[in-house]
């Protein structure tokens, strides 16, 4: 049996290499931090490198309030998101931020300047912390999608997966698995 190059050939590594982003400063950020992880002994360098290769999906955006509560008594770092940031507007007060991502919205913004704070770009953190001393890295929460609640096996007991159905009514999925007298309760 030889090896079916057809169907792909050998079996490779599930992770990326490189973007599939045909960006261009997506992929200059990329060259940067492949030197910077070449040539500084810092593990943030090569954390930063993974990220930037990653989909669109797995690098969720973050809010502002997420960035407050993860920077309260750490006022003096620099909080890094690879991904976007977005504005809260359940969060009142925002206070004095200094936020290094990806991309940003007009809003979050203007009220991170208009707090007193401060928005860089990846190329500039790399100036300011080559090796990422006085950050913080945050990211958004990954399974927060819609999606993410059908994954999994619905009706199985103890599970809480969300399951496929055409409506939610009184006829739709209420009787075999839901209640005792129809065969079982998962």
């Amino acid at each position: 049996m030889g090896i079916d190059l057809i169907a792909g050939g050998r079996v490779k590594t599930g992770h990326r290499k490189a973007p599939v982003s045909k960006n261009v400063y997506v992929k200059l950020l990329v060259r940067l931090y492949r030197f910077l992880e070449r040539r500084t002994n810092s593990k943030f360098n090569s954390i930063v490198l993974k990220r930037l290769f990653l989909s669109r999906v797995n690098r969720p955006a973050v809010s502002l309030s997420a960035i407050a509560r993860n920077m309260k008594g750490k006022e003096n770092r620099i909080a890094v998101v690879i991904g976007s940031v977005t504005n809260d507007e359940r969060l009142l007060v925002v206070p004095k931020l200094s936020v290094c991502c990806l991309h940003i919205s007009e809003s979050a913004r203007a009220r991170v300047v208009k707090a007193g704070g401060e928005v860089i770009t990846l190329d500039q953190l790399a100036l300011r912390a080559p090796t990422g001393k006085k950050t913080v890295l945050l990211r958004g929460r990954r399974m927060a999608r819609e999606s993410a609640r059908y994954f999994g096996a619905p009706g199985v007991p103890h599970s809480h997966v969300k399951p496929h159905v055409r409506s939610k009514g009184r006829k739709f999925e209420r009787a075999r698995g839901r209640r005792n007298g129809c065969g079982y309760k998962a």
